[in-house]
């Protein structure tokens, strides 16, 4: 046990050692950030926001009339037998969802609100209902360019769009290259924030509810043999593919989702009499000028900047996931994804939200990390709740790994032109990575991936804005066909 505490410290030290000064450079340049009204506010986040506004006026709100249709899509009615693809409209919505509901959900609202009180979560959800403009554009892209394999299967995502789709324009040369630079950040990105991290505050969840140092987890192998179970469980899913995917998180998200949000209800109904009051506080915290967070504008950077770092809208990631469906109309896709930021924004991050605000948890002297803020939120009704919240994490950590371990071996696809070769060697690293990840803490590589996944946002949406024609194109004929009677719904069975 002490050699292997040892040598585990051992790794922490080394790459912190040789990783740090490369990753520290590469963050400054990502997550490069002004000071506007006293808030540090990442460009990254300015340019993600920018486009989310973008959209929705340059497809008229599509975010809002297309909601019901996005419902009736999920559900069937317009599918019909014989569609090119792999899985439904829900099993890719499912699988795209399963990558973005993660820690983020939890930990990441509470501290938005630690800085911006309340309001921040007014914000929040305006840039949730904003971003669902950006997937529709670059998930309808991802089906419009994806590419049949021999087999059957299909590849699709940014780098198909970046490099087809430039290419019908005359930008072939430039769409390598964005396609190239986007495959690379999603490999990287896929094993520290899609995978390592994941595995570490799984990890780091379970052992502090099952006694921390002195329970059965704190020993020096404890962290190893977690990272193993978890890398065999990801293992047996991630070998079929994105059937194999699909099916998984077709299940694991609705329940995992249903899960949590029953907590909160649970929260909130002992609480029922301080709703409206809570509310107030929500709405009065948004515009109030002496905000926590440099008023006004400071409340709305901080709410802007977690909706963009938990529903990853403009990230790419997404538009690799929902190519796989089945479908003939890419705008159908386009339609389902837009669901993702309302169902990890607007309903999951809100519901955390609304459960530490109502509980005044934000306003203690000592509030902790976000988990921790998070869980003294619920531990006011729910004296166990930490067994709850470790359950939680661990079903979110897995469901993103399932995500990611699928993103990053499509990027690898692309750029080693399906080779299964290179497919068996990406899948062993992010095994690997799965281990490392609950066995040392690795600081500078979790900070370096992250900003390898918001890298990813440069080339995909300089892509997204050239070929934006096309999509409004795609969605007006649609529209169209919807008007004239010509797509009728279908009998779900």
């Amino acid at each position: 046990m002490i050699s292997l505490r040892a040598s585990t410290s051992s790794l922490d030290e080394t790459i912190n050692e040789y990783f740090t000064p490369v990753s520290d450079a590469i963050q400054s340049v990502i997550f490069y950030s002004v000071t506007v009204a006293g808030v540090t506010f990442p460009l990254v986040v300015a340019w993600l926001f920018t486009a989310a506004i973008f959209f929705t006026l340059y497809f008229k709100f599509v975010n809002f009339r297309g909601f019901r249709h996005a419902i009736d899509l999920v559900r069937g009615q317009y599918t019909k037998p014989g569609e090119v693809g792999e899985v439904s409209h829900f099993q890719a919505l499912a699988t795209a969802v399963s990558g973005t509901v993660g820690l983020g959900n939890i930990a990441g609202v509470a501290i938005a609100i630690t800085i911006g009180g309340p309001g921040a979560t007014f914000w929040m959800i305006v840039a949730g209902l904003l971003s669902m403009s950006t997937k529709f554009a670059e998930c309808t892209l991802g089906v419009k360019y994806r590419r049949e394999n021999p087999d059957g299967s299909v590849s699709g995502g940014p780098m198909f769009y970046l490099s087809r789709g430039l290419a019908e324009q005359g930008k072939a040369g430039l769409g390598k290259v964005l396609a190239a630079a986007f495959a690379v950040f999603c490999i990287l990105g896929s094993l520290g924030g899609g995978n390592a991290f994941q595995s570490n505050q799984a990890f780091a969840q379970v052992r502090a509810v099952t006694g921390g140092d002195e329970g059965f987890l704190g020993g020096g192998a404890s962290g190893v043999v977690f990272g193993l179970v978890m890398a065999v469980m990801v293992a047996v899913v991630i070998v079929g593919g994105i059937k194999s995917i699909a099916r998984v998180t077709d299940k694991l998200v609705p329940f995992m989702a249903v899960f949590y949000l029953t907590s909160c209800l649970v929260v909130l109904a002992a609480n029922f009499s301080a709703i409206p009051g809570a509310i107030a506080d929500i709405f009065a915290g948004a515009f109030a000028p002496e905000g926590i967070a440099g008023g006004i504008v400071g409340v709305l950077i901080t709410g802007v900047q977690r909706a963009a770092f938990s529903n990853e809208a403009g990230l790419g990631s997404a538009a690799i996931a929902h190519s796989a469906v089945k479908t003939d109309r890419p705008v159908t896709e386009g339609y389902v994804s837009l669901l993702e930021p309302f169902i990890d924004t607007v309903v999951i991050c809100t519901m955390t939200a609304l459960t530490i605000v109502i509980t005044g948890a934000y306003l203690g002297d000592d509030t902790g990390d976000g988990v921790q803020l998070t869980s003294t939120a619920f531990e006011t009704v729910i004296p166990w709740f930490p067994i709850v919240l470790a359950i939680a994490v661990f079903l979110f950590a897995f469901s993103t790994m399932l995500a990611w371990s699928y993103y990053g071996a499509k990027a690898t696809a692309y750029l080693f032109n399906e080779s299964k070769v290179a497919d068996t060697v990406y899948k062993v690293i992010f095994l690997s990575f799965t281990v490392i990840g609950a066995a040392a803490s690795l600081g500078p590589i979790i900070g370096f991936s992250d900003a390898m996944i918001f890298a990813m946002s440069i080339p995909n949406l300089i892509g997204v804005y050239l070929l934006v024609r096309v999509i409004k194109r795609e969605l007006t004929g649609h529209e169209k066909d919807l008007k004239s009677g010509q797509l009728q719904k279908v009998k779900v069975h």
